[in-house]
C-alpha cells in the first residue's frame, strides 16, 4: 500500500516535471519563432515603411520647418534595460516644458494626465499632421528599426516610460520588462487609448500570460483593421 502510494507520488512528479520541462522548451522555441518572425517580418516590409518615413518627413519639414523630423526618447525594454525608441515627432519644440506649465496650472488636466499618462486634447501635439500620425499609428513606423535592432518585437507590451511606474512596485515592473516591448500590442486593439493607464497595464499583463504565436498574428491583422479605420488616438 504504502509502495503503491510511493509510486503514485513520484509518477505525479515525473508528469510535473515533464510538464514544467514542456513548458520551457515551448517558451524557449516561441521566443525563436518570434525574434525570427520579427527580423524577416521587419525586412519584408522596409520598402514601404521606408517610402512612407521619407514622404511623411518630407511634410512634417514642409508643414514645421522648425520641428524635428524624429523623436527620440528612452524607454523600458527586456528585463528592465533601458533603449532608444525611434517615432516620428508629433510634438511641438520644447513638448516636454510646454506639458510641465499646462499640469501646473489646470488641475483637471493634472487629474487626466495622471490617470491615463496622456492627455486626450494634447496642445503639445502639431494640427493637422500630427493629429493624424497619431491617429493612425503612423508615427511609430521608426520603431520597425527597433525591431530590426532587437530592442523591440513587432507584437509585445507597450514599451513604457520608467517614470509612468514611479507609483507601482517594482514586481510588475520586472513582470511588465520579462519579455521585449512591442510595436503594437493587446491593448491597442481591443482598448486603444480609450482606457486608464492602469487598465492598459492590465492588458498587457493578460498579453504576456496568454502570448503564442498565432495570438501575435491575430493582433498584426487586428492593427491593420484599426488603422485603416483610425481608431483612439
Amino acid at each position: 500500500m504504502v509502495i503503491a502510494k510511493y509510486r503514485s507520488m513520484q509518477k505525479e512528479k515525473d508528469i510535473s516535471k515533464i510538464e514544467t520541462l514542456n513548458k520551457k522548451s515551448n517558451s524557449h522555441n516561441y521566443k525563436i519563432s518570434k525574434r525570427f518572425f520579427d527580423i524577416i517580418f521587419s525586412l519584408i516590409i522596409s520598402p514601404i515603411v521606408i517610402i512612407a518615413i521619407t514622404i511623411i518627413s518630407l511634410y512634417i519639414k514642409i508643414k514645421s520647418p522648425q520641428n524635428r523630423v524624429f523623436f527620440l526618447q528612452k524607454r523600458l525594454g527586456l528585463n528592465g534595460k533601458l533603449f532608444t525608441v525611434y517615432k516620428l515627432n508629433t510634438m511641438i519644440p520644447d513638448a516636454e516644458k510646454v506639458l510641465k506649465e499646462i499640469l501646473k496650472k489646470d488641475k483637471k488636466l493634472r487629474e487626466e494626465y495622471e490617470k491615463y499618462k496622456k492627455l486626450k486634447n494634447d496642445p503639445r501635439v502639431i494640427k493637422g499632421i500630427g493629429t493624424f500620425l497619431r491617429k493612425t499609428s503612423l508615427d511609430e513606423l521608426p520603431q520597425f528599426l527597433n525591431v530590426f535592432l532587437g530592442d523591440m518585437s513587432v507584437v509585445g507590451p507597450r514599451p513604457y516610460i520608467k517614470n509612468e511606474f514611479k507609483k507601482y512596485d517594482n514586481i510588475l515592473v520586472k513582470r511588465i520588462s520579462s519579455v521585449k516591448p512591442g510595436v503594437t500590442g493587446l491593448w491597442q486593439v481591443t482598448e486603444r487609448n480609450d482606457t486608464d493607464f492602469a487598465s492598459r497595464v492590465k492588458k498587457d499583463l493578460e498579453y504576456i500570460s496568454t502570448q503564442n504565436f498565432w495570438m501575435d498574428i491575430k493582433i498584426i491583422f487586428l492593427t491593420l483593421k484599426v488603422m485603416l479605420r483610425r481608431e483612439g488616438i
